[in-house]
């Protein structure tokens, strides 16, 4: 009589003996193979929040700072309204040179480009410097655009021409023309930085910033049949 032969089995499955006595959560738990490389937590988490934070301080101050640059690119680069004043007895009246210019549509023009380039390569910069990015390098880089918008703004007023038009009409004389003083028509010119530091900066991340390493190497996990 023909002793009974064990079950066949597939040589690409072997032969795995269940876990008797063990827990659902044992059996169904995936170990890491063998010579699997250990996963550092700051792989995965980053170089910690303190780091982050005084990372995000510093482009914080380094792109306000930039807004003194921004200002003075403004006051030369921005168009000038033409003004003249006209005396009427002790009394005098200022009135823009040409009704139908487009003068002051340019200065906010010129500063809303500016703010967008200077939102781009500060975004640049700080993705070069730190790749992996992070929420408070991002907020510092926003906030500081905003704030560097606000020095520029400032900055170029008060270096620009004159404030007091009717002063500045009596200096230069009746019919003389001058510069308006500079201002912003548009209050959102002073957003385009920020704006342009988070697209660029979100962007970049997206397409070049580092992936999160796999917690194990790939494997492929046998079963019993």
């Amino acid at each position: 009589m023909t002793p009974p032969q064990p079950p066949h089995r597939r040589p690409s499955q072997p032969f795995r003996s269940p876990d008797l006595g063990q827990p659902d959560a044992a059996r169904n738990r995936q170990e890491p193979p063998a010579g699997a490389p250990a996963v550092r937590v700051y792989d995965q988490d980053g170089p910690g929040l303190r780091t982050e934070i005084r990372e995000a301080v510093v482009v914080l101050v380094a792109v306000t700072l930039g807004g003194v640059l921004l200002g003075l690119l403004w006051l030369w680069l921005a168009p000038r309204v033409p003004l003249v004043g006209i005396a009427s007895g002790n009394s005098w009246a200022v009135y823009p040179k040409e009704t139908e210019g487009e003068q002051a549509i340019g200065i906010d023009g010129t500063f809303t480009l500016l703010g967008l380039a200077f939102g781009a390569v500060s975004a640049v910069t700080v993705f070069l410097v730190r790749r992996r990015g992070g929420v408070p390098l991002v907020v510092a880089l926003c906030l500081g655009g905003l704030l560097g918008s606000l020095l520029a703004w400032r900055l170029g007023v008060a270096l620009g021409p004159e404030q007091d038009v009717i002063a500045h009409a009596r200096e230069v004389g009746e019919g003389v023309t001058f510069p308006a003083p500079l201002t912003l028509g548009a209050p959102g010119a002073l957003l385009a930085w920020s704006l342009a530091a988070l697209v660029v900066h979100l962007g970049l991340t997206a397409l070049f910033g580092p992936r999160d390493p796999e917690p194990y190497g790939p494997y492929e996990e046998t079963s019993a049949p």
